[in-house]
């Protein structure tokens, strides 16, 4: 981009060439199989997130080193053990500068550029039910995080034990949270308590925590769906993706 940008202000473009190129540079072809989106973030305010499922390990590796040495971090998401070691040994043949956080729980790498820092610019709360939501909820707070936000998070707070909530609940309106992500299996009742308790956005996360017919996160989807408490938004089943980076977009951009 400095160099398009140089070569714009030296007059040898033109502001209609700058512009097109400007527009080819935000996405890199890597190899045969994928189109890296450089300039995501800057224009959704969502980083590219590598999904690793579907996707062989090598591939997953390629797409990291590319993104990471153009962006300063790449995450990726349902990543599996051996995307980890594929990525290490990547990095290690490469001779890179990089680090590599890996969240079992949430399933998830986050491998960042030596010296390269997320700056934290919002806060939001992140509530789980029961401990069998907690894989969801990890991988909402590391986007959340990604995206340059500060996550308060509280888990076992589920509506079986409903005194369990007070408390957790007083610190996140204490601490002035942009918007509170719920996320919860089973009957998927949680999020709509807290919406009742709270003026801020709440974004309720099924989880296919469950048994019967309702099992694998339909009852808690519909029941979220068809809440009576106003301020409640829903994401799709197993989504931490989704509802981290919307609450990021919330805390963002509040005033």
């Amino acid at each position: 981009m400095e160099e398009i940008l140089r070569r714009f202000v030296c007059g040898e473009m033109s502001i209609e060439e700058a512009c097109k190129e400007l527009k080819v540079a935000g996405i890199q072809q890597l190899k045969e199989f994928a189109r890296i989106d450089i300039n995501r973030s800057h224009r959704t305010g969502i980083p590219e997130v590598i999904l690793a499922e579907g996707k062989q390990s090598t591939e997953v590796a390629d797409l990291v080193v590319a993104l990471a040495t153009a962006k300063g971090f790449a995450l990726i998401s349902r990543a599996r053990e051996k995307d980890v070691e594929e990525i290490k040994k990547h990095v290690a043949e490469e001779k890179m500068d990089f680090e590599i956080d890996h969240n079992e729980v949430a399933r998830m790498i986050l491998v960042t550029r030596g010296g390269y820092t997320i700056e934290k610019r919002g806060r939001i709360g992140l509530i789980a039910a029961g401990t069998a939501d907690i894989p969801v909820a990890e991988e909402a707070r590391v986007v959340a995080e990604v995206c340059g936000c500060e996550v308060i998070k509280t888990y076992d707070v589920g509506i079986a034990g409903i005194h369990r909530l007070a408390a957790p609940l007083e610190e996140l309106v204490n601490a002035n949270v942009a918007v509170i992500i719920v996320v919860a299996g089973m009957d998927g009742a949680l999020p709509s308590v807290v919406a009742s308790l709270v003026d801020v956005p709440v974004i309720g996360v099924p989880t296919s925590a469950g048994y019967g017919l309702g099992g694998k996160g339909i009852a808690a989807l519909l029941s979220m769906l068809q809440s009576c408490s106003p301020g409640l938004a829903v994401v799709n089943i197993d989504n931490g993706v989704g509802a981290g980076a919307f609450a990021a977009k919330c805390a963002l951009h509040r005033k």
